[in-house]
């Protein structure tokens, strides 16, 4: 058994993230394992690249509201307790909405020549604004 008290916090590569967000890796794995998981933390309108994930992504709301989008142009909204899967390959982003933190815990199963991410350019204020809008619309208090 391997017992972590804690793990530090780490911020995201600007590069990969747009907005300051903040990593506690919760699992990185060493072979024949395969599975990473890390709680993100994303402050209001800071979101991730557009990616994807050979073997796909499980993403569990912990705290706050956010979104996740597809390139087909899907958005949900996503709260505490919900959880999203985003399927092998598929491009993709996520993030927080502009009035509120969000929190997940990402986890991803590597390839077995890593975490089977790849990273792509980042989700444009245009694209964030139209999402933001899709799931807003009509609600009167989007918190």
């Amino acid at each position: 058994m391997d017992h972590v008290t804690s793990t530090p916090t780490l911020k995201a590569p600007a590069e990969r993230f747009t907005g300051d967000v903040y990593l506690n890796m919760i699992s990185t794995p060493t072979e024949p394992a395969r599975l990473a998981a890390a709680l993100v933390r994303f402050t209001p309108g800071a979101r991730t690249n557009w990616h994807s994930h050979a073997l796909g992504q499980v993403l569990h709301i912990t705290d706050g509201v956010g979104l996740v989008g597809t390139r087909d142009g899907d958005v949900v909204r996503v709260s505490a307790g919900e959880t999203v899967t985003c399927p092998a390959g598929e491009e993709h982003w996520h993030g927080a909405l502009d009035t509120n933190l969000m929190a997940h815990i990402a986890m991803v199963v590597g390839d077995g020549t890593g975490d089977g991410t790849t990273w792509l350019e980042p989700v444009t204020d245009e694209q964030y604004t139209a999402a933001l809008a899709t799931v807003t619309d009509g609600l009167a208090d989007p918190s």
